[in-house]
């Protein structure tokens, strides 16, 4: 089980979009220079990220994207969910037709509710992270790299 490019592109894109609303909107060509994502691909998600009301556009000159609600209440879930990523374990989909090919006749495989359980623990999870966690997380990093400056104060004696 792994997050496929889609999912982990739109996360990403997300972080980036959000760290830099507060300039105005953020223009995909800027996420794709900066993030290393084809521009083609995030006009893709971004148009289903929008469809699902997580980022809005702005036309014109000076137009971009910004955030439809709050980081705060944007989960890693819903942008997950919002460019159709499944959050799948099961062979199945979830089905429980895990031996066949038709949703009638195929029986559960041995680990079918392992995988199950798994499905929920993982939407739980990505659902209780918050894009405003990412990004909080992403400015404490770019903060420890950040070199100290020492200033030397002088001592004022007179000569």
């Amino acid at each position: 089980m792994r997050l496929t490019t889609k999912g982990r592109f739109a996360v990403t894109a997300m972080i980036d979009l959000a760290m830099r609303q507060h300039q105005g909107p953020v223009t995909l060509a800027g996420i794709s220079q900066r993030q290393e994502i084809s521009l083609s691909y995030l006009e893709q998600l971004f148009g289903k990220l929008r469809r699902h009301e997580i980022v809005e556009s702005v036309r014109g000159p000076g137009g971009g994207y910004n955030l439809a609600r709050r980081a705060e209440d944007i989960t890693v879930a819903d942008i997950i969910i919002a460019v159709d990523e499944p959050i799948d374990a099961t062979q199945c989909g979830g089905k429980g037709n895990c031996h066949g090919d038709s949703e009638s006749n195929g029986t559960r495989c041995m680990t079918h509710d392992l995988w199950a359980t798994l499905n929920a623990k993982m939407v739980d999870y990505l659902d209780s992270v918050s894009l405003k966690d990412l990004v909080d997380q992403q400015k404490q990093k770019i903060a420890e790299q950040q070199p100290v400056v020492m200033v030397q104060q002088r001592s004022h004696h007179a000569a």
